[in-house]
């Protein structure tokens, strides 16, 4: 192993059903977490590591949705997709192409503000419109919060 090898954590957060857990996989290029059509899944934190011996080992978290809990199992999972913002070195706040910043949303942004932490706006299923639509999705978020970085999924 090289003498600068680098590691580090990061948290994969969004709503219920943007699809975390694909994305997770498909970084990782197995499926490790499962998916499904069905909300709130992912019930716990799901662990695994990537590891590129040239450029280094991310450790990504796929949390639970974060939601409005409705029980004391949507509360557990909600309070551990935002005790997650605290122990990591990243974030990758997933959404999906929209305009419509709901509560959740908002919800999900004043957690990130409060955090000292870089976060990344990660806009999902982008293949569901057209790439014109893409920048003013981006503009919406941008007004919300201040990104370190932007990207885009299928």
């Amino acid at each position: 192993m090289k003498d600068n090898f680098k590691s580090g954590f990061a948290a994969i957060i969004g709503r219920p059903n943007v699809g975390k857990s694909t994305l997770m996989n498909h970084l990782i290029g197995q499926k490790i977490a499962i998916t499904s059509k069905k909300p709130q899944t992912t019930r716990n934190r799901i662990q695994t590591v990537y590891t590129d011996m040239e450029r280094g080992q991310i450790v990504f978290l796929d949390t639970p949705g974060i939601h409005k809990a409705k029980n004391k199992l949507g509360e557990y999972m909600v309070s551990v997709a935002e005790r997650t913002l605290k122990e990591v070195d990243v974030i990758l706040w997933l959404v999906e192409p929209t305009t419509f910043i709901g509560a959740g949303e908002k919800h999900i942004a004043e957690q990130l503000k409060n955090v000292d932490t870089s976060v990344v706006l990660v806009i999902n299923k982008i293949d569901t419109v057209s790439k014109a639509e893409i920048l003013t999705f981006i503009s919406t978020y941008k007004d919300l919060l201040d990104f370190d970085d932007i990207a885009v999924s299928y």
